[in-house]
C-alpha cells in the first residue's frame, strides 16, 4: 500500500510539474542588453550628424491611390543639448517647402532606439506639427500630425559629405 501512494505520489507531482512548464510557454530569448545612455547618445549623434533622411509621407485620407509624396531631411550637425533636447542643424525639404533652420528637439529613447518627438511644435514658416519618427539601423519612421491632417513618414538615413557639405556653407 505504502508502495502504491508512493507511486501515486511520484505521478502526480510529475504530471503537476509538466502541466506547470507547459504554462510557461514558449522559452524566449535572452533580452539584447541595452548600451548605456552616453554611448546610445554618441551613436545617435554619429547617425544623424552629416546624414540626409530621404523617404516619402502620407497624408491620412488623402492618398486615394496617388503616389507617395517625397521629403528629405538633411542634417548638418546634430549636438546634444540638455534635458532630453538636441540641437538639429538642419534643411527641410517637402512639397513646396525648402528651408535651412536649427532646431531644438526632444529626442526620447524606447530601449536603444531614439525617438525624435514633437508635440505642438511650431516649425517657423512650416506650422505646428507634433510627431514622434523613432530611428533605427539607418532607417526612420513615425507619425507626424499638423493642423487638421496628418499621416505616417518612412525612409532612410543616409550619409553623403557632398550634401552635407552644401548644408554646411549655407548656415556660415
Amino acid at each position: 500500500m505504502k508502495l502504491l501512494r508512493l507511486l501515486a505520489y511520484v505521478f502526480v507531482s510529475f504530471g503537476c510539474a509538466l502541466i506547470a512548464r507547459a504554462d510557461d510557454g514558449p522559452a524566449l530569448p535572452p533580452a539584447t542588453p541595452v548600451p548605456d545612455r552616453a554611448t546610445l547618445e554618441k551613436q545617435f549623434e554619429q547617425t544623424m550628424s552629416g546624414a540626409t533622411l530621404s523617404g516619402f509621407f502620407t497624408v491620412a485620407g488623402r492618398q486615394d491611390g496617388q503616389p507617395l509624396k517625397e521629403e528629405k531631411y538633411t542634417i548638418a550637425k546634430v549636438t546634444k543639448l540638455k534635458d532630453g533636447f538636441w540641437l538639429f542643424q538642419s534643411r527641410i525639404q517637402y512639397g513646396t517647402h525648402d528651408a535651412t533652420m536649427a532646431l531644438p528637439l526632444e529626442v526620447r529613447w524606447a530601449g536603444d532606439t531614439p525617438v525624435i518627438t514633437l508635440t505642438d511644435y511650431t516649425v517657423p514658416g512650416f506650422g505646428k506639427f507634433t510627431c514622434r519618427i523613432a530611428v533605427y539601423k539607418n532607417q526612420y519612421a513615425g507619425t507626424w500630425s499638423g493642423g487638421d491632417h496628418g499621416g505616417q513618414m518612412f525612409g532612410r538615413v543616409l550619409h553623403d559629405a557632398a550634401t552635407t557639405g552644401a548644408l554646411d556653407s549655407q548656415q556660415k
